[in-house]
């Protein structure tokens, strides 16, 4: 038998995360879990650590780092906290895979040391290709990392270019539900709460990419996302609304054909394609019944009433460090608004003047990427005391 897969899970924790662990428990004799990362979530990461025994369990809270020490004392299992120590477990030699399952800009410096040291990426962080994608990429020319999509429409485009010409591809459609808010008008998105926006029609996923979800942020950042995966010239991507989420993208090509994949709302099925290198493997828990679904529609994103979308067009025609603020103010804003210390349509407003406020440098190495982030997050933060 050949030798086990190696996995290092950042972000165990999370949604993405305990669905690659169900993979990894179904799929034992191919792959095991090495390392288990979590933000700040102690309790869970000890359960994890029990039952999934890897050699090292990372806490990123060092405030939480007696706790997890404590849960796993007397077991074997080392244990570790901060930033470097998840670094470092990067590139220890004994994983040859990352699944980076963390949500927002913390997914960066922990996957491009991973790069370096030649791992590969089953890519599930949709801000490590927004934030830095033209800075992954040179990365990834000097490395023998691959980067295999976890995110839903990513994965079923990845899946649909399967022995396909990309000579030959004239499109990429991503589908996009439309959020608990698709048939509202201006004046009910101004009054909708947190509570309403977590309330997604779908999929179940973490507070943050429910909100990015509702405000189609999650759209903007997946076109971004695609342009740098599958090296597509940002006005061959677009969006389409498909309510049912059946349909999870689409491909179409130069002689008219369009190539389509299609799952229930659930992470299982592509988790398990990116672990499995593209071989099909047992895991999906839901199976998909065409009986079930009386007709699937599709229909034109409103960008009037959600304007957030328009943002991956500036992001990628303007390049440089403007997606970095794009994404530091976003994080910023969905926080606030969760905390409801403002409403849903200022999501959009804050964005849009932090980047006014924040200048943009074209050429940007890590350490200019790591000064606008701070830069963005102190701006919005400000901005946000003035609304």
């Amino acid at each position: 038998m050949s030798k086990k897969k190696q996995i290092a899970v950042l972000g165990s924790t999370g949604s993405i995360g305990t669905q690659t662990l169900d993979i990894i428990s179904t799929n034992s004799d191919r792959m095991e879990a090495r390392v288990l990362i979590a933000g700040s979530n102690v309790e869970l990461l000890v359960e994890q650590a029990l039952r999934h025994q890897p050699a090292l369990a990372i806490v990123a809270d060092e405030r939480r780092y007696q706790a997890l020490q404590q849960g796993l004392a007397d077991t074997g299992i080392e244990v570790a906290s901060g930033r470097r120590a998840i670094i470092e477990a990067m590139e220890r030699d004994d994983i040859d895979t990352v699944v980076t399952a963390t949500v927002g800009y913390s997914g960066l410096e922990p996957t491009l040391h991973a790069v370096v040291a030649g791992k590969d990426i089953a890519l599930a962080n949709k801000e490590t290709l927004v934030v830095a994608g033209g800075l992954v990429k040179r990365m990834l020319k000097q490395s023998v990392s691959r980067v295999i999509p976890v995110d839903s429409e990513h994965s079923a485009i990845y899946q649909c270019l399967v022995g396909e010409d990309p000579s030959t591809v004239s499109r990429l459609i991503i589908t996009a539900s439309g959020g608990p808010f698709r048939t509202f008008d201006a004046s009910r998105l101004a009054r909708v709460t947190p509570a309403d926006a977590l309330r997604h029609p779908n999929w179940n996923m973490g507070a943050k990419i429910t909100v990015d979800s509702a405000t189609m942020m999650n759209k903007a950042f997946e076109i971004i996302e695609a342009r740098w995966l599958f090296d597509m010239t940002p006005e061959k991507i677009e969006a389409v609304v498909h309510p049912q989420s059946i349909v999870h993208s689409m491909v179409e090509f130069t002689d008219g054909a369009i190539k389509a994949q299609l799952g229930v709302p659930d992470m299982h099925l592509p988790i398990s394609y990116a672990l499995g290198e593209a071989c099909r493997l047992p895991g999906a828990e839901r199976r998909l019944s065409l009986a079930d679904y009386a007709s699937l529609t599709f229909e034109a994103p409103d960008t009037e009433r959600f304007p957030c979308l328009t943002l991956a067009r500036l992001a990628n025609d303007e390049g440089g460090t403007v997606p970095c603020v794009i994404n530091a103010a976003n994080e910023v804003a969905v926080d606030a608004f969760l905390h409801s210390r403002i409403g849903f349509t200022d999501i959009y407003r804050l964005i849009v003047d932090t980047l006014e406020r924040v200048e943009k440098i074209d050429n940007p190495t890590f350490d200019d990427y790591v000064a606008t982030n701070d830069r963005a997050r102190a701006v919005a933060a400000e901005l946000i005391t003035q609304y």
